[in-house]
């Protein structure tokens, strides 16, 4: 039996915690859990975790190199040469732009870690950072545990939520020290332009911010993959972060990279060396296999599979009421929702318990969202008719 361990009532958690809540899906995760527990069967489209597997010559090498007698030691923090030059050749191959792979390029093990890393090598407590409406919102929570200050800036549908330039222009941007933008863009599916990347990197140079931009959606559903770093004189004011989580099928990994200046690069390792020890070495090189995927493997994996999940959640989008961006990329479908609900969550909470789906409401991305839904495609064909099948069944009543 376990016995109940009591705490010392007078030792309380940091300040810090006081500013931010559990992860909404680690919270409502828990519940989800349980509803599975008590023999609901939720067929979850809330999370981006794609569900298919790397490409088999990823986990050929991954098994190989893991055999090795020697490949079980620490690693440098820089990341080995093999897969910086991986992570270069990628970005020379898709995006066109040229990278030194020994200081132009520093593996992550996520955004979530980048974030963390950029802010702590760019950002002093109390100054001011960037961050859209809606928007991932760990750029505001880890924003909020560091001490800086979250100045949000919108994103609305009449402007193809992309940036409101003069709107920003009006801001105070004084102690504005990082811009944090994600195009392809999450939760609303909107595609990069080159055009906001233009004024991104002319906007970041007049100021003197520097603009980060999370990147892990560019091949999905995409055949024109795009990268800030295209713009000329974007690497001396601006970061990139991409991903092998969406893109390779890899979430579980935790492999991704940032690309900027050396100088930039050289801070941010200074904070890493001193947090991180470095990535299992046949993971790297396994990382570095996955970056060489042929086109097709990218043209079946991250376009022709979603492309048919995304039938099927526009069927869902249509039987609820939503109405939504058929030019949309990445692996979400987000959609307004009808006028009748009060907000976005009386909707997915009347999905959640009667047609036992769970779809993610749009709040949790900042006020903009509020009268939106997303759904995830990271599920099998099959289990999403089923969602549409149990979604129609309620609300055709």
């Amino acid at each position: 039996m376990l016995q109940k361990t009591n705490f010392d009532p007078a030792i309380r958690p940091a300040d810090r915690l006081s500013t931010v809540n559990e992860y909404y899906f680690s919270r409502k995760g828990k519940q989800v859990a349980q509803m599975n527990a008590e023999g609901k069967n939720i067929i979850s489209l809330a999370i981006g975790s794609p569900d298919m597997p790397p490409s088999s010559a990823t986990i050929d090498t991954l098994c190989e190199q893991a055999r090795r007698p020697d490949a079980h030691g620490y690693q440098p923090t820089a990341g080995i040469p093999e897969l910086r030059q991986a992570m270069a050749d990628f970005y020379r191959r898709w995006y066109g732009v040229s990278l030194d792979p020994a200081t132009e390029i520093q593996p992550l093990i996520g955004s979530k870690e980048g974030i963390l890393h950029v802010t702590l090598a760019l950002a002093n407590v109390g100054d001011e950072v960037l961050v859209p409406n809606p928007g991932y919102p760990t750029y505001t929570s880890l924003n909020r545990l560091l001490g800086t200050q979250v100045v949000n800036y919108n994103l609305r549908p009449d402007n193809g939520w992309q940036p409101d330039f003069d709107e920003l222009e009006a801001t105070d941007l004084s102690r504005v020290k990082i811009m944090w933008t994600n195009y392809p863009n999450m939760p609303t599916g909107a595609a990069a332009q080159m055009r906001t990347y233009e004024r991104l990197v002319d906007f970041a140079q007049r100021h003197h911010i520097v603009v980060v931009n999370d990147n892990p959606y560019s091949f999905i559903l995409n055949h024109k993959p795009l990268s800030l770093l295209q713009v000329d004189g974007a690497k001396s004011c601006c970061i990139e972060f991409n991903s092998m989580s969406k893109s390779h099928n890899m979430p579980g990994w935790r492999v991704g990279m940032l690309a900027t200046n050396a100088e930039f690069v050289s801070w941010i390792l200074k904070v890493k060396s001193n947090i991180d020890s470095g990535t299992f070495r046949p993971m790297q090189l396994a990382a570095a296999t996955a970056y060489r995927n042929s086109a097709e493997w990218h043209e079946e994996a991250n376009y022709q599979v979603y492309a048919r999940r995304r039938r099927l959640a526009e069927q869902i989008m249509d039987t609820l009421g939503c109405q939504y961006d058929s030019t949309q990329v990445g692996m979400f479908l987000w959609g307004r929702i009808p006028d009748s609900y009060a907000d976005c969550e009386a909707l997915t909470e009347r999905v959640l318990h009667e047609a036992r789906v769970f779809i993610t409401p749009g709040f949790i991305f900042g006020s903009n969202g509020n009268r939106y839904i997303r759904i995830s495609l990271c599920a099998k064909e099959g289990k999403m008719a089923e969602a549409l099948e149990r979604i129609q069944q309620v609300f055709a009543r």
